[in-house]
């Protein structure tokens, strides 16, 4: 079966709240949303959410730079079984329009259209996403199968009302993790911490996550004060530019270290590996590449020792959430997980199935066709800001 049709969507997602930390503040997302058709007519879907401060991508630029990829002899294969699909997956080369050192320019749009790929056919071989990395040989030493996953809460930067009423919540909720976003300008972190705490229990396990606030000359001084409120991990805490200062810093700073902006593609990894930068990555489908990358990048942290989460980015749709779901049923020894916030978070679901997780954060497993989620045609109709099609058997 061939590919004989992709398009490129732009979706505008408005939020139920505003979403503040230290490198953003947003009230809505903008989203790539991309359609692939195969021969028979089989729809498959998939999601990217470009963030220009992570990955340098936006969505113009998507639009772009798929134009300008020779997706037809890409494309150009008949796909019968799984090892042919993941073999044209690995065979997709976007056009780049710039120097891509860290090889994550396009990561967003890489994501959409290769979720969409797989979509398509899990739907036409009649099997879910989570039977993708049992074919994946770099997967073999991460691979896990699990009927359940339980994900964690988050607090942004919110004000004392709204992070006591949030507090609470996650612990009447039965959460057992919560991350805590710190570092924004004109707040008192020890303070918050203080107050969250109290409210969120002390059985809570709760991580900080600084989005690149701090500079090195400062890190420790910051971190150090907060460690008082029991502080499982600390996510993030000097810019991608200042990644060498880490190693000195896990020296002083008695908790785990997690990359997130610094940890992009196999490249981000291997330097972080190298320098001894952190105890965690995180790692998001849409932020790393996709599936693929996603499942490599779990294997390099497995073989160098290292922990990962699975994380995700505020404004994620169902169909990313669900791609989410498929990788954290499959892979095992995720720390943390992240995602399937959608009712939660978006005004309006754009798939048919509700896909958010329910009490303590857990949710099953999903086991229909490719990611098992459906699209709500005249909701995601209203959310389209821009659209491209691709015809590749002409």
């Amino acid at each position: 079966m061939r590919i004989v049709e992709l398009s490129l969507f732009a979706v505008r997602l408005p939020l139920r709240r505003e979403v503040r930390h230290a490198s953003a503040t947003r009230s809505q997302s903008e989203n790539l949303v991309v359609r692939c058709r195969l021969a028979d007519g089989t729809e498959g879907w998939g999601e990217g959410v470009p963030r220009e401060y992570v990955t340098g991508e936006t969505v113009e630029g998507a639009f772009a730079q798929l134009a300008a990829t020779r997706l037809a002899d890409q494309l150009d294969t008949d796909c019968g079984t799984w090892d042919d699909v993941l073999g044209l997956c690995e065979h997709i080369q976007l056009h780049q329009p710039r120097e891509n050192p860290r090889g994550c320019y396009g990561n967003a749009l890489r994501c959409a259209v290769e979720l969409s790929i797989l979509d398509a056919f899990g739907r036409l071989f009649g099997e879910p996403l989570s039977a993708v990395p049992g074919h994946f040989a770099p997967a073999r030493d991460v691979l896990a199968s699990r009927d359940r996953v339980r994900y964690s809460a988050a607090i942004t930067v919110e004000g004392p009302r709204s992070e006591r009423m949030s507090a609470l919540k996650m612990r009447l909720y039965g959460f057992c993790q919560c991350k805590v976003k710190v570092g924004s300008s004109g707040t008192d972190d020890d303070e918050r911490l203080r107050r969250i705490r109290r409210w969120i229990g002390p059985r809570m396990d709760l991580r900080l996550d600084a989005n690149e606030a701090w500079h090195d000359r400062e890190a420790v001084a910051k971190i150090e004060p907060l460690l008082k409120h029991k502080i499982s991990c600390v996510e993030q805490p000097v810019p991608h530019e200042e990644l060498g200062s880490l190693a000195d810093i896990r020296r002083q700073v008695p908790v785990p270290l997690m990359l997130d902006e610094s940890l992009t593609s196999l490249q981000d990894a291997q330097e972080a590996i190298r320098l001894r930068a952190c105890d965690l990555f995180n790692i998001r489908l849409s932020k790393c590449g996709g599936f693929l990358n996603s499942l490599r990048l779990a294997a390099v942290a497995c073989q160098a020792g290292l922990g990962y989460q699975l994380g995700c980015h505020p404004g994620e749709t169902g169909i990313l959430s669900a791609a989410g779901r498929h990788w954290a049923a499959s892979v095992r020894g995720v720390r943390y997980m992240e995602g399937s916030y959608d009712r939660h978070l978006l005004k309006e679901l754009v798939t048919n199935e509700d896909v958010t997780f329910g009490y303590g954060g857990v949710a099953p497993a999903l086991v229909g066709p490719g990611l098992g989620v459906t699209i709500n045609q005249a909701v995601f109709a209203r959310l389209v800001t821009r659209q491209e099609d691709y015809r590749l058997d002409t």
